[in-house]
């Protein structure tokens, strides 16, 4: 099995929700982008709950344009043995610092996770490390996730209410 590697996190001081997913898949890697995978909902479920058109930006102003509404991102896994892109393919991984990056993110208000396997790794990660953010587990953004996307989109709203006023929908 091949050892993958997360990328930075994405992050600012005025971060109030944090995003995180499990580890890049092969797409994302070889791109060196999050969710690179043309199939993955992230940039449609992200750009619909901000209101932007983040699937037709280029990936550094998707970046920007995360952080100006005040959305950090992450991944659960520091590294990991994984063949192909699927978290059930996850094995001997080494978590990120959570709680390190989470204690230098002064207006975190909220904590996301992109699917079932990053809220099990990251949860684990937090135990009772955190009583004073709100956590929220989100349905999967992956294709491999089959929900269909209005009721992807219909938890993912659930991010609207810890965005600041100007970010939200109408």
């Amino acid at each position: 099995m091949t050892l993958k590697r997360c990328f930075p996190p994405v992050v600012d001081a005025g971060t109030r929700i944090l995003i995180l997913g499990s580890l890049p898949g092969e797409a994302s890697l070889k791109q060196s982008q999050y969710y690179a995978h043309r199939q993955n909902q992230f940039w449609r479920l992200t750009g619909d709950v901000l209101g932007e058109d983040l699937v037709h930006m280029d990936y550094p102003a998707r970046l920007q344009t995360l952080l100006a509404h005040h959305v950090g991102l992450w991944d659960v896994v520091a590294e990991a043995k994984r063949e192909g892109s699927l978290d059930s393919n996850i094995r001997d991984h080494a978590g990120n610092d959570l709680i390190g990056l989470i204690e230098s993110l002064p207006r975190l208000a909220a904590i996301a996770f992109n699917g079932g396997t990053a809220a099990r790794i990251g949860l684990k990660v937090l135990g009772q490390h955190d009583d004073h953010h709100r956590i929220i587990k989100l349905p999967s953004s992956s294709p491999a996730h089959t929900l269909p996307y209005p009721e992807k989109l219909r938890a993912w709203q659930a991010l609207q209410g810890w965005l600041p006023a100007k970010s939200r929908l109408a």
